[in-house]
């Protein structure tokens, strides 16, 4: 009787498994085989989609560059064939043209510009991700509804505005603009970033004394230095690329010589040495236009990676 209801009974266990288990078992080698193409045919499908890619980015590149080492004739009888006498001819020519001058100034705008926009977003993110006060999130939205106003909007009220203050044609204009332009994805990011920081290390510096000011400069922002170099190589290519608001703002006044940023160099050159038949200048002054924000990327790639994927592995 007792092994009857031993058989009978409803919780007890079959050492066999039950028919449920046994199915289970043979159905996971196929279920685990069936996601096993699926993942390698996605993985052959990125693979290709990014090879691709890069070689819609990197042929163009790689044609500009040669160019510039190229004479005329080469360049005109075979775009793609290696140049037969390797000469930086054209990179003089392109450099006494006026790309020097263009480099010179546009340069000067980025170190004031950029650093602006870091110092600055970076205080307006940290208050923002940090404390809490009346008004808060309305700040903070106000800061995103500005990565979505489209700078072709503004052109017009920005440039009276601008002539108002008597800084068309100047560095102090440009950099301004730039900055504020800048502002709302900097603060954005940088507000994600400053929330994954933990605050033990700042309540302890506090605790010993220091400041908030103290305390953010010295503690939060060494903690927050991939984040920094992450949106700072966005705002450097950003500016470092525009072209419609230099345009705009950098008229020349009462006859002045007016200051050219890179961008608008490039499509000068363009327009002169087209007109000229010296496409290997031209290639030249691109070539030189890209070095440095390849230099800077490059440079910082590894930080610019931790940076974006700091936000998700905290």
């Amino acid at each position: 009787m007792a092994a009857d209801m031993t058989q009978s009974t409803p919780g007890a266990t079959n050492p066999a498994g039950t028919p449920g288990s046994a199915k289970g078992k043979r159905t996971d080698p196929e279920r685990s085989r069936r996601f096993g193409e699926s993942g390698a045919t996605l993985n052959v499908f990125g693979t290709g989609f990014m090879a691709i890619w890069a070689i819609m980015i990197l042929g163009p590149v790689l044609w500009v560059v040669l160019g510039a080492f190229k004479n005329a004739g080469e360049l005109n009888g075979s775009a793609w064939s290696w140049p037969h006498h390797w000469s930086f001819d054209a990179f003089s020519r392109a450099w006494h043209t006026g790309i020097s001058t263009y480099l010179r100034d546009t340069v000067i705008v980025l170190v004031f510009s950029v650093s602006l926009t870091m110092l600055l977003g970076a205080m307006a993110a940290y208050v923002l991700a940090r404390f809490e006060f009346r008004g808060n999130r309305f700040i903070y939205y106000l800061f995103v509804s500005g990565v979505m106003l489209p700078v072709y909007l503004a052109l017009v009220p920005l440039f009276f505005q601008v002539s108002k203050l008597h800084m068309l044609n100047t560095y102090q204009g440009l950099i301004l603009v730039y900055v504020a332009f800048s502002m709302p994805f900097t603060v954005f990011f940088l507000h994600s970033f400053f929330r994954t920081l933990p605050s033990a290390v700042y309540e302890a510096a506090l605790i010993d004394g220091a400041s908030h000011t103290r305390a953010f400069f010295q503690v939060m922002l060494p903690m927050a230095k991939p984040g920094l170099i992450s949106v700072g190589i966005f705002n450097i290519l950003g500016q470092w690329n525009q072209y419609l608001l230099p345009v705009v703002l950098m008229q020349s006044q009462h006859g002045e010589q007016p200051h050219y940023m890179l961008s608008q160099g490039l499509v000068s050159l363009m327009v002169a040495q087209g007109y000229s038949g010296d496409y290997p200048a031209l290639f030249a002054g691109m070539t030189i236009a890209m070095l440095p924000v390849m230099a800077v990327y490059l440079s910082f790639q590894r930080q610019v990676q931790a940076g974006l994927t700091a936000g998700t592995l905290k």
